[in-house]
């Protein structure tokens, strides 16, 4: 069973008509923009449909746009085994209080990623089941990878060992 963009298109606005913010194809890849409340029951569709089963979430990570309107974001790559077909979603979320719900329960290898772009980017992911920095100490008030962040860091921000 061979699937193509145009039947991922197809597919998705019949089931979700009103939750496609804008789909491009760059290369021959395919990227959707949708809600950030529609993540959820989107993933589970591609996951689930017997047709694409996308059952593989290859990678989740944040994105800072750096923009007054989109600053912060999360692309999600995922893969079908079955067709060997990859796909990109991306969701956007506020600068003052950036939140996204959780998609661990459709694929258990988000947990990992969403803790990373939680330490990195701090994006909380509403409904994780263990969201706590992976690389930087809990009392780090920053996010490492994110624009505004400096690039020798800020002294003094962490006890480093002596020499």
């Amino acid at each position: 069973m061979e699937v193509n963009n145009e039947k991922v298109l197809k597919r998705l606005k019949t089931k979700f008509a009103d939750a496609l913010v804008e789909a491009n194809e760059f290369r021959g890849e395919l990227t959707i923009i949708i809600p950030k409340d529609r993540i959820v029951e989107v993933c589970k569709f591609l996951k689930e449909d017997v047709e694409l089963r996308f059952d593989l979430l290859a990678d989740l990570c944040g994105i800072d746009m750096n923009t007054p309107t989109k600053r912060f974001g999360v692309i999600y790559n995922l893969y079908s085994y079955t067709n060997k077909y990859r796909i990109r979603l991306k969701i956007f979320t506020e600068e003052e209080h950036p939140k996204v719900p959780t998609v661990t329960g459709v694929w258990g290898t988000a947990n990992w990623h969403e803790r990373e772009t939680f330490d990195m980017f701090g994006i909380i992911f509403e409904g994780h089941p263990d969201l706590r920095r992976m690389y930087m100490p809990d009392e780090f008030e920053y996010h490492p990878l994110r624009k505004d962040f400096p690039l020798m860091g800020i002294r003094g921000s962490l006890d480093l060992p002596k020499k």
